[in-house]
C-alpha cells in the first residue's frame, strides 16, 4: 500500500501564489481560520473546479482573498458556501471546531452510556416517540446495568418522548438520565415500571465485536460481527481471521448491519485477509481533484491486496507490524442494512472484482467516497509546521471517489441477494431481533440458510417496506459513516 497521504504534502507544490505562506500575518483569528478553510478546500476538495469562488484564479492576491474571508461570520459559514451542491453531491464533508473529538471518533472513542436504538413515532398518537434498543457497547454502562437488544422504551425521567423533545431528552448536555422503559404493545409502548438510570462516559468499543464459528453439517462457518474499520483495532481483527485460518472455516459471513466505515487502509487489510491469493494486486483505485492528480505519481492513488499489516503513528513510529492471516476464499457473505456505508462499501466492491460476494439484508447507503482531515498548518497536516495553537478547528472534507479493480462502484447502494429487513415489528406488530451472533438473530439464521442450501427468498418478507426510524443514536454522530484516508500508510 502506498502512502497516499503524502498527496497534502504533494499539493503544496501548485498551490497559486497566496497559499505559499500558510499564516497569514496581522488579521483577525476569525478571518485567518476563514483562510485556511479556503486553501485547504481550494488545494483537495473532490469538487474544487466546480465550486467558482474556489477556483485558482478567482482572487489575484491575498487582500482580496482576505476581503472574501472577512464577509463570513463562523468558519463554518464558509465552509458551508464552498461545497459543492451540499446534502444533494456532497453529502458528507465536515467541518469541527474539536479535532480531538475527530480523532477519537476515528477510533471508536467518544461520549457514550452504550446504548444504541433507533426512535419511531407511536403508531396511535404519532407526536409521541419510543426507543428500541439495537445494539449495546460491550463494557460500557448500558451493558452493566442489564440493558439488552429488543428492549423498548418510550419515556426519560419520566417525561414522555415526542418528536418534538427527543433531542434534549437524549442528546443534550445531560451525561445522565433514567430510561423508563416499556412493553412494545404493538407501537404504542406502556411504561412497565422497569427504570434504569444510564451514564454516559467516554467509550472506545473494539468493532472486533463477535467471533463464532458454526458447524452446520459439511460447512464450518466463521461469523465475525464488525462495527467500524478503525486501525488501531487491526491486530484483534487480524487475530480473528487467525481463528478463522486455525479452524479450517469453509465459509465466511462478516456482519456489516451496523458498520458506517472508516479507514481505507483497514478496508483494504480485511479484503486481504479474505482472499490472500491476490497479493499484490489492485484492491480499489482512487480518483481525486485534477490538480492533485495531474501532479502526483499516479500509482499513490493505488491500493494493493497486501499480505503484511504495517500501521505508523503520525510521527512515523510503526506501531503494529504483522503478517495477515488470509483465509485464501473464493466467496463471502456480508449482511448489511442501510445503515452500511462507505469503508464496508468499498469491501463489497473490491471483493466482488475477484470472488463471489453475496448479501443479505437490505440496500446499502451508497457512500463511494472518501475524506482526509486537513489541520491549520503549513502542509495541512496534524505534525506539520507552525500548526496554529489558537484553535483546534480541522475539517473532514471529500477529496476522492474509490473504485474497484475493473473501476466500478455504486453511488446508489449495493441491493442483497438476500433481502431480509431487521424486524422492529412496525408492521408485524412484535419485535424479533434475536441475539447477535446467535441464530436467533432472524439475518444471521437467513444467511446460514442461504450458505448451506443456496435458496433465496422468494418474496419479500412482510416487513420489508417498514417505515424508516425518526433516527437512529449511532448515525447521528457527524463522523459515523466516513471513508477517510491515514497517515503513514506504507
Amino acid at each position: 500500500m502506498k502512502n497516499i497521504f503524502k498527496i497534502t504534502t504533494l499539493v503544496l507544490s501548485f498551490l497559486i501564489f497566496y497559499n505559499c505562506s500558510k499564516k497569514v500575518d496581522n488579521i483577525p483569528m476569525d478571518i485567518e481560520i476563514n483562510d485556511f478553510v479556503w486553501k485547504g478546500l481550494n488545494a483537495s476538495y473532490y469538487w474544487q473546479s466546480d465550486v467558482p469562488d474556489l477556483s485558482d484564479t478567482r482572487f489575484s492576491n491575498q487582500n482580496e482573498l482576505n476581503d472574501f474571508t472577512a464577509g463570513f461570520d463562523t468558519p463554518e459559514d464558509i465552509f458551508q458556501s464552498l461545497r459543492f451542491q451540499p446534502g444533494v453531491v456532497d453529502r458528507f464533508s465536515v467541518i469541527v471546531d474539536d479535532y480531538i473529538a475527530l480523532e477519537n471518533s476515528f477510533q471508536g472513542i467518544r461520549l457514550s452510556n452504550g446504548m444504541e436504538f433507533k426512535l419511531y413515532r407511536n403508531k396511535g398518537n404519532t407526536s409521541n416517540v419510543y426507543g428500541v434498543v439495537y445494539y449495546v457497547i460491550p463494557g460500557s454502562d448500558a451493558e452493566s446495568k442489564g440493558v439488552l437488544r429488543g428492549m423498548v422504551f418510550s419515556a426519560i425521567d419520566g417525561t414522555q418522548i415526542t418528536d418534538t423533545n427527543f433531542s434534549s431528552l437524549l442528546f443534550g448536555s445531560n451525561v445522565s438520565y433514567n430510561v423508563n422503559f416499556a412493553d412494545f404493545n404493538a407501537g404504542n409502548p406502556v411504561v412497565n415500571g422497569t427504570t434504569i438510570n444510564l451514564v454516559k462516559e467516554q467509550l472506545q468499543e473494539n468493532p472486533v465485536a463477535i467471533t463464532k464459528i458454526f458447524n452446520e453439517g459439511t460447512n464450518k462457518i466463521g461469523y465475525l460481527l464488525y462495527n467500524q474499520f478503525a486501525s488501531s483495532f487491526d491486530g484483534q481483527l487480524n487475530a480473528a481471521f487467525a481463528t478463522f485460518k486455525s479452524e479450517n472455516i469453509t465459509d465466511l459471513i462478516i456482519d456489516l448491519r451496523y458498520n458506517g466505515g472508516g479507514s481505507v487502509r483497514t478496508a483494504t487489510y480485511l479484503g486481504s485477509m479474505i482472499n490472500g491469493s491476490n497479493n499484490g494486486k489492485l484492491f480499489s483505485q482512487e480518483i481525486w481533484n485534477e490538480k492533485v492528480m495531474a501532479n502526483t505519481n499516479p500509482d499513490v492513488f493505488l491500493n494493493n491486496f497486501t499480505n503484511q499489516i504495517v500501521n505508523r503513528d503520525s510521527n512515523g513510529n510503526t506501531i503494529l507490524d504483522e503478517p495477515i492471516n488470509s483465509l485464501n476464499l473464493q466467496r463471502v457473505y456480508f449482511i448489511v442494512t442501510d445503515d452500511t456505508a462507505s469503508a464496508s462499501e468499498l469491501v463489497i466492491n473490491g471483493m466482488d472484482a475477484y470472488i463471489d460476494v453475496n448479501l443479505v439484508g437490505t440496500k446499502t447507503v451508497g457512500k463511494q467516497v472518501g475524506s482526509i482531515t486537513l489541520y491549520d498548518s503549513d502542509n495541512y497536516r496534524r505534525n506539520g509546521l507552525n500548526l496554529n495553537p489558537n484553535h483546534t478547528y480541522a475539517m473532514q472534507p471529500i477529496v476522492l471517489e474509490i473504485k474497484n479493480a475493473n473501476g466500478q462502484n455504486n453511488a446508489n447502494g449495493y441491493t442483497p441477494d438476500v433481502i431480509l429487513a431487521e424486524d422492529f415489528g412496525r408492521d408485524d406488530n412484535t419485535i424479533n431481533l434475536g441475539v447477535l451472533g446467535e441464530k436467533s438473530d432472524p439475518l444471521l439464521d437467513r444467511t446460514i440458510t442461504f450458505i448451506t442450501t443456496g435458496a433465496k427468498l422468494t418474496g419479500k418478507p412482510s416487513f420489508f417496506n417498514q417505515e424508516k426510524p425518526l433516527l437512529d443514536s449511532k448515525f447521528i454522530q457527524p463522523f459515523s459513516q466516513e471513508m477517510f484516508v491515514e497517515n503513514f500508510r506504507k
